[in-house]
């Protein structure tokens, strides 16, 4: 019996070693070094390339949602600003998908994704991108961001005449991916994190795709802020401040986060299998359904402007500045504001799920920051706690990324108080969401363009595995 138990111990230890033993003779590999140095060069670029990029979004948003209504006499945009833009947004964005190589990117209905990077889809992503977060898409542009990072470092492969081979496309996609990232979250940590989580890698794989990732992404972030702060441009800050500081948790703000972050998981879970219903409808005639979607979530926006009188950028729009001034004050939203917020933008984030292009994350956040606050009056339950589980719940129901919406949360809560509610809303929400039906199945379309690169890349993934 004894010598039973024993037994297996010493053939556990040979594939341990010989894992160990793989990523050493990876490491020594000549090939795989120029991919560190490749990986930390296009750092610069890449980053160069994200703030323009996101640069260019917040300019744009602002001349369109601000300046433009300024100038045609209106204080704020009137409730049916957002039809027109919405409308110009699904036109461009209905052209792209169907004459344009990689569609624009993925379809943000079915969530974030990675190593798929290809360089003849960078001009769809760009047009894309720029046609929907400016003109009111109810998105955030993390996902156009890791497409054209990701895309960019393999055109410059290209230029530079850099040997191509699998292993290389799968690494330099998911480097350039991250040194986009970590622009826009202002943390490359934060972009590793994430990296990891969508690429779904461990053991020895984990290290060698996250080594290019993190050089990358460390390398871009230095450039990106050093950058930011020689011209003076702004590309939005993916933080948030709050007039009073955290308080202590108790037994209230623990018990209604768990609460809270079941019932707002489910929600988000719903929304989310809407906006598949929405793309599985598009499909069908993409232009026309990509445009009849847009104008549907410019008039979420209008509605919800003529329900409460306050601005329609609320709903038409990724959430990330509204998110802050819902923060600042959260008193100020009363709640016929919350509520209809909460239902209008998810109404408009399922929508444009579906139809236009960009990321999950920002406006989810919001959502989850509102929910909080909405249901803050709760016995026991405070304001910070319930926008922190609020907002971790949304994350993690919506990314199905439970340790990245931890990561992400604190990032953007900035303290470490609020930490064990934000691991239970996160947690909570990810596992009710695993419990529900899972809805449409997660259809991955890539134009005949984009296989051959998309082929490379899986077997890079393939190659560092075995």
């Amino acid at each position: 019996m004894t010598a039973s138990q024993a037994g297996p111990a010493p053939s556990e230890e040979p594939v341990e070693s010989a894992e160990a033993d793989r990523l050493r003779d990876l490491l020594r590999k000549p090939a795989y070094r120029k991919v560190l140095v490749f990986s930390a060069l296009i750092g610069v670029p890449v980053s160069l390339a994200a703030f323009w990029f996101l640069a260019g979004l917040h300019e744009l948003e602002h001349v369109m949602w601000a300046d433009l209504p300024k100038a045609l006499g209106w204080d704020t945009p009137p409730a049916w600003w957002p039809l027109p833009l919405l409308a110009v947004a699904g036109i461009l964005v209905g052209l792209v998908v169907t004459h344009l190589p990689g569609a624009g990117g993925h379809v943000p209905a079915y969530g974030l994704h990675a190593g798929e990077a290809s360089a003849a889809a960078v001009p769809g992503v760009i047009i894309a991108a720029f046609a929907s977060l400016p003109l009111g898409a109810a998105l955030g542009p993390e996902a156009p961001l890791i497409a054209l990072g990701g895309g960019l470092a393999l055109l410059f492969r290209r230029l530079v005449r850099a040997p191509a081979t699998p292993q290389s496309t799968a690494l330099l996609g998911a480097a350039g991916s991250a040194a986009a990232v970590s622009a826009i979250f202002g943390n490359p940590l934060i972009a590793a994190i994430l990296l990891i989580e969508v690429a779904g890698v461990g053991g020895p794989q984990l290290f060698v795709i996250m080594l290019p990732a993190l050089l990358s992404s460390g390398v871009g972030a230095v450039v990106f802020t050093g950058f930011g702060r020689w011209t003076g441009l702004e590309t939005g800050s993916l933080s948030i401040h709050f007039p009073t500081a955290p308080p202590r948790l108790d037994t209230g703000d623990v018990v209604w986060s768990i609460v809270l972050a079941a019932g707002i998981g489910a929600l988000v879970h719903v929304v989310i299998i809407a906006g598949r219903l929405i793309a599985v409808f598009v499909a069908a005639s993409t232009f026309v359904r990509t445009v009849i979607c847009a104008v549907a979530a410019g008039g979420c926006a209008a509605l919800y402007t003529l329900v409460t009188g306050r601005t329609p950028v609320d709903v038409a729009s990724s959430g990330q500045a509204t998110l802050a001034g819902l923060a600042e004050d959260p008193h100020a939203w009363g709640v016929g504001a919350l509520l209809a917020v909460v239902l209008f933008k998810s109404a408009a984030y399922a929508l444009c799920l579906g139809s236009l292009r960009g990321g999950l994350v920002f406006p989810v956040l919001f959502l989850g920051a509102a929910a909080g606050v909405l249901l803050a009056p709760l016995p026991g339950l405070g304001v910070i706690p319930a926008v922190a589980a609020g907002m971790a719940a949304t994350s993690a129901a919506a990314l199905r990324l439970p340790v990245s919406s931890v990561a992400l949360v604190v990032l953007v809560l900035g303290n470490a108080e609020t930490i064990p509610v934000v691991i239970l809303g996160a947690v909570t929400a990810f596992v009710t969401g695993e419990l529900l039906p899972t809805g449409p199945p997660v259809m991955r379309r890539r134009p005949p363009e984009d296989e051959t690169a998309g082929d490379e890349a899986g077997r890079g993934r393939d190659a560092v595995q075995g």
